[in-house]
């Protein structure tokens, strides 16, 4: 007799799925009728599953709140962006493609600047205060900024994304020491790390705190990340706010039209030129793809 039970999925590997049930983990295969609805589970998902002889069958994924492609995760409360100022150095547009994705999605959106005990990074951690978002600057090595970060933390689940080799696996070790999670050393000749974390896992902190771990990213990676339509990408920009709805023309893009409240503002130095030029960049890619196309 199969038992029915709804669990959180906490890791998804090659067509596996650990699902986390009261008191056990089951590790589980998807029904046949997901693949028919093109419907992938992800880590973070609830799931309905049946178990049978010790074996489980993931049947249903409940509604979800939210879902991103890349970090490949689900029903979130926060994303913490990893970025560093060496050994690799992020660079800007990725932080903006993520936090762009994370605030079409009203998800709240925190900056973590790793590696502050080799490198302040105080330019970047300037853009990003200026920009409105909490900005944390740490170090896995020193312990800085850790209980900055266990404070954003508590009572969410949070995903932890940024390219690779910013130190994500490290300052989680940090967090909680017990997990022991693999970290890989940031090739000098290349200046970019190894992908040590290869699958999304879902880590229990206590106190109602959970964190996802997932595959770090490169510059080449961007383009398989969520897509936002044109019309909606300007709110994905906090700073843009105070200027929406000012500009000289109602249907203003923000590119070369006269009269254009955020151009003003780039200009005044009120944003920042590389979130401005994260926008142009984004609104391209973006002008590029029909709403049709996202069903």
């Amino acid at each position: 007799m199969a038992e029915k039970h709804t669990g959180r999925i906490i890791r998804s590997l090659s067509g596996f799925y650990d699902v986390q049930l009261p008191g056990q983990v089951v590790t589980c295969r998807g029904r046949g009728v997901l693949r028919k609805e093109q419907i992938t589970p992800l880590t973070g998902d609830l799931v309905e599953i049946t178990l049978e002889r010790g074996k489980g069958m993931v049947e249903a994924v409940l509604p979800r709140k939210n879902s991103f492609v890349r970090p490949a995760v689900a029903n979130v409360d926060a994303l913490a962006i990893f970025a560093a100022n060496v050994n690799p150095v992020t660079e800007p547009f990725l932080i903006d493609r993520v936090a762009a994705i994370a605030g079409d999605q009203n998800v709240q959106c925190l900056i973590c600047i790793n590696k502050s005990d080799l490198d302040e990074a105080r330019e970047l951690r300037s853009i990003y205060e200026q920009a409105g978002f909490p900005v944390i600057c740490t170090s896995a090595k020193t312990g800085q900024g850790m209980e900055q970060l266990r404070s954003f933390l508590r009572g969410k689940l949070t995903a932890f994304t940024g390219n690779s080799g910013v130190g994500k696996s490290s300052v989680l070790n940090c967090l909680s020491p017990n997990l022991a999670l693999p970290t890989g050393e940031v090739s000098e000749k290349l200046g970019r790390g190894r992908h040590t974390t290869r699958h999304v896992e879902l880590f229990c902190l206590g106190e109602d705190t959970y964190v996802m771990d997932t595959p770090g990213f490169s510059s080449f990676d961007t383009d398989q990340m969520d897509v936002i339509l044109k019309e909606n990408l300007q709110y994905a920009f906090p700073d843009f706010a105070p200027c929406i709805g000012r500009c000289q023309f109602a249907d203003c893009s923000h590119r070369a039209e006269p009269g254009c409240s955020v151009r003003q503002a780039v200009e005044a130095g009120q944003i920042p030129p590389t979130r401005y030029d994260s926008y142009l960049r984004l609104y391209e890619k973006s002008a590029q793809i029909k709403q049709w196309e996202l069903k």
